[in-house]
Order: structure tokens, then C-alpha cells, then sequence
């Protein structure tokens, strides 16, 4: 299973979404062409999970920070999808 930086796929996925880890082009050069599909997929997966969760109606907060998790994962995956693009690499 790849890995990044000591972390699983998945794990880094959660990181981003938390906040913890930002995404952009020198975190992503050391990255070879089959992490960096994994990393795209799988955060493909966190954010169809984060979707399935039970929407929170009258909490505000909760509302605010499932979309604010949703942001950082959507714009990780444009700089993944630029970046791959850049580089001339097909992330399907």
C-alpha cells in the first residue's frame, strides 16, 4: 500500500480535510505518478464519505464545518488535477 510521508493514502486524505496538511505544487513533486493517482482517488472516496454522512440540519456549526472539509478536499483535487495536467500525467 503507498504511502506518504509515513502516512497511508487515506490517512493523508483525512489530514487534509482536517486542515493539518495543505496540498500544492512542492508537496506534490516528490510524489511519483502512482501516489499521486491514489492520493487523487482516494480523496475522491473521503469526499463521497463526507457526503454520506447524515446532514446536520439545525446545527450550524456542524453545517459550516462539513463544508469547510468539503472545500479543502475539492480544492487539494484541483491542484492534483492541474498539476497531474502540468506534468502530463492521466490520473484515471
Amino acid at each position: 500500500m503507498p504511502t506518504v510521508r509515513g502516512k497511508t493514502l487515506k490517512a493523508v486524505t483525512h489530514d487534509i480535510a482536517e486542515g493539518y496538511v495543505t496540498v500544492n505544487p512542492i508537496f506534490l513533486k516528490s510524489l511519483d505518478d502512482d501516489s499521486l493517482k491514489g492520493i487523487y482517488h482516494e480523496l475522491m472516496k473521503t469526499q463521497a464519505e463526507i457526503r454520506a454522512e447524515k446532514f446536520p440540519h439545525s446545527d450550524i456549526q456542524s453545517i459550516r464545518w462539513r463544508n469547510v472539509r468539503l472545500q479543502r478536499l475539492y480544492q487539494a483535487s484541483m491542484v492534483i488535477k492541474n498539476f497531474a495536467r502540468e506534468r502530463r500525467i492521466l490520473l484515471i
